[in-house]
């Protein structure tokens, strides 16, 4: 077509009086300005089948596979084709006397190619773990990180290409020369290569998920897990602040992920209050009647008591001696109860560790830790529960004739002034 379309341009030139050279380079001009039109006029039909028509079908089907590969613009970017096509097999028919030129053009549009290539492929992988994230796996098994070296590897292959065409050497040659710079390239992609190890392990090892509550104190990460890639890992901490962590720090360092507890149904509940050693004695006949009207207590101070008795008397044990035989303390009833209290609230487990327990004392008293579960996970819901577990506990130590230990404060040593 552009060769008869030249011969035709060229005659008619000639007949209106034209120098042959005049001639020549006019019927050039329009020779280019013919393929400038035609790969326009391509590229605006194929674009709107491409896009109208796509878009029509896409929206039509069930499956969302092809929307979100339209929506990542991998159809739009075969249009983009044709016009490169038809000026790179037009122009050395419309230009055959100017080689350099033409040449050079070509060169242009074959890096301009490989540029369609590798961003129609990106858009593709892009596609790919769009529509893998559709599905619950990639909860488990993010594919992202994969993604984006193979994105990598396609961008090298397309730059060394470039750079073939560029230099007018053959890309194998430049491939082979490549071994000679591995150790460069090993320390320019250092952090890529890291991270590529580390994503593989974190997901063959299922170690971290989208989602996953991890904390890492050494990065100042204690959040969600929001994007996992091949070089980082994205943690919104909890005051709305992005931490990002190399992906793999997650391997070489350490971390907590709090997925376990959240998948075990409960949230532990750990802590302990320091009880004054010097408030601590025998329960008297007249603090075991008082405890016996507390409700929680009044099936445990019978029962206990019984099996105190029976044990004395069965060892003849001297009762006017405190130190003799077996006797129930404030203490001991007061965890008694503690146990008790806990059993009887329905935000505790009891099908999870359950314990009441002394540590061992200190100058600051006797601890006694209260290690639970709770049933309820969510972060504000469970501090509730927790604040209000101890603000009861912290009251009713003084119904046990026992004191929390406290160290002196400043109104304690007035009021000692003041005696």
């Amino acid at each position: 077509m552009f060769t008869s379309f030249d011969k035709i341009i060229y005659r008619w030139l000639i007949q209106l009086g034209m120098s042959e050279p005049s001639a020549l380079l006019t019927k050039e001009i329009a020779g280019v300005l013919l393929i400038l039109i035609v790969s326009t006029l391509a590229f605006i039909i194929g674009r709107f089948i491409l896009i109208k028509v796509i878009y029509t079908f896409t929206r039509k089907t069930k499956s969302n596979w092809d929307d979100i590969m339209f929506d990542n613009k991998v159809f739009s970017r075969i249009a983009y084709f044709l016009p490169a096509w038809i000026i790179y097999t037009s122009i050395p028919l419309v230009l055959s006397e100017y080689e350099v030129l033409t040449h050079i053009i070509q060169k242009g549009i074959s890096i301009y190619v490989w540029i369609l290539v590798a961003l129609l492929i990106s858009s593709v992988l892009i596609s790919i773990n769009s529509i893998y994230e559709t599905y619950e796996s990639s909860k488990h098994k993010p594919i992202k990180g994969y993604v984006l070296f193979v994105r990598i590897v396609f961008w090298t292959i397309a730059a060394i290409c470039i750079v073939a065409i560029l230099l007018g050497k053959d890309p194998n040659a430049i491939f082979v020369g490549l071994g000679a710079f591995a150790a460069v390239l090993l320390l320019v992609f250092k952090d890529t290569i890291l991270g590529l190890v580390g994503s593989v392990q974190l997901s063959s090892n299922d170690m971290v998920r989208i989602g996953d509550w991890i904390s890492m104190p050494t990065r100042n990460a204690d959040g969600t897990v929001i994007d996992i890639s091949l070089t980082t890992v994205k943690v919104q901490n909890w005051d709305k602040t992005i931490s990002t962590i190399p992906t793999y720090s997650l391997i070489s360092e350490s971390f907590q992920n709090w997925r376990g507890m959240e998948e075990s149904g409960g949230r532990r509940i750990k802590r302990s209050i320091n009880i004054d050693l010097n408030t601590i004695k025998f329960c008297t006949p007249e603090m075991l009647e008082k405890f016996h009207k507390i409700q929680l207590l009044t099936g445990y101070i019978d029962q206990k008591q019984k099996e105190l008795n029976d044990y004395n008397e069965k060892h003849h044990i001297d009762n006017s001696v405190l130190v003799n035989g077996r006797r129930q303390t404030n203490l001991g009833v007061f965890r008694a109860y503690l146990q008790q209290y806990l059993n009887h609230l329905p935000a505790i487990s009891n099908d999870m560790t359950f314990l009441v327990r002394q540590l061992q004392p200190t100058e600051t008293g006797i601890p006694v830790e209260i290690y639970v579960f709770s049933t309820i996970q969510a972060w504000g819901e469970y501090e509730n529960i927790q604040a209000d577990i101890f603000d009861h506990i912290l009251s009713i130590i003084p119904e046990f004739d026992l004191r929390a230990y406290q160290s002196p404060s400043g109104e304690d040593i007035r009021f000692i002034r003041g005696n």
